[in-house]
């Protein structure tokens, strides 16, 4: 019987598969016997397991619970409606800004002949200018830390008269970050293709935006799509920066209950559950998405199994002619 091999490793045999099973066994108990002593023990001591500090966040009895839940509640809640304009937001602007910095990228090798010479000229000229434009902007906008760009939507747009709600200057801060990051995603994702989709799409006369909203397009969103994902789970977490601007999110009202009840410990560890929830749940639905897209390009290149009336006829004819 031949050998299993790696491209990468020979597959370990019976001995060195024993060995390490019993080197992971080992690595995990020692890693519960570290967490005992350096965690565990410590807070044990300090009291962090009394109930007094976790009656209000898991004993329904306690005259806090239902309050701090609540408090909790209207944080989560105001976390996911940021997070959420912020998502849908993100992805349509930096669609759109992918497409165009594609488009003036085709646009800038064009040389527009038959066109007047000084017409020409000045199409290049404005293209090149545009592209220029757009990409400083995306070096600037994803170059500055999450936190200023909000800081600077909310103290900048009052001085121009633009008053709004701070849940909109949170999501404006977000949106104008993680929309030029998903455009740059889409954009290599695009410039990624081969080249012999493009000449393709070129020879059956399809113009370059046709090409990329039909072609280029869905194909960036189906291979970047882990990196997409990734990406929304960076605006969920980024709403937390919202406590610059006084927005009451998730963090920010868990401040506000540690500040009465002084255990920040256990506010910390229920507020990172329901975020280590909700973020799992995301890489669960880019998984999900990614298994119904391989299924769909499977089954859309399947050979048909039963071939037409036409080919039958055919294929019975040569038979025939060999007889």
């Amino acid at each position: 019987m031949s050998q299993q091999t790696s491209v990468l490793y020979d597959v370990p045999g019976p001995r060195q598969q024993r060995i390490t099973l019993i080197s992971s066994i080992i690595a995990g108990v020692a890693l519960l016997v570290g967490a005992y002593f350096l965690i565990y023990r410590p807070l044990d001591e300090k009291g962090q397991f009394s109930m007094e500090l976790w009656g209000p966040l898991v004993d329904p009895s306690n005259e806090n619970f239902s309050l701090v839940w609540e408090r909790i509640g209207l944080g989560f809640k105001n976390t996911l409606i940021a997070a959420a304009l912020a998502i849908v937001a993100s992805l349509v602007i930096g669609t759109l800004l992918a497409v165009l910095r594609i488009q003036l990228k085709s646009l800038t090798r064009r040389r527009f002949t038959g066109l007047a010479t000084p017409v020409a000229y000045l199409l290049r000229g404005l293209s090149l200018l545009l592209s220029a434009v757009t990409r400083v902007c995306v070096e600037v906008f994803r170059g500055l830390p999450v936190v200023i760009t909000i800081f600077f939507v909310a103290r900048g747009f009052p001085e121009f008269g633009a008053s709004f709600d701070t849940l909109w200057y949170l999501v404006i801060g977000l949106t104008i970050y993680n929309s030029v990051v998903i455009a740059e995603i889409l954009r290599s994702g695009m410039e990624g293709l081969p080249g012999g989709q493009r000449e393709a799409a070129e020879a059956i006369g399809l113009s370059p935006l046709q090409t990329t909203r039909m072609i280029l397009l869905p194909q960036s969103f189906r291979i970047m799509l882990p990196a997409l994902i990734s990406q929304l789970v960076v605006v969920l977490k980024d709403t937390s920066l919202g406590f610059i601007i006084s927005y009451e999110e998730t963090l920010n009202i868990g401040k506000q209950i540690i500040g009465v009840l002084s255990n920040p410990i256990q506010v910390y560890v229920v507020i990172a559950v329901l975020f280590i929830v909700v973020n799992y749940s995301l890489s669960k639905l880019a998984q999900y998405l990614q298994r119904r897209l391989s299924q769909g390009r499977k089954t859309a290149g399947t050979p048909a199994q039963n071939p037409p009336p036409a080919a039958l006829m055919s294929q019975a004819e040569s038979t025939g002619q060999g007889l």
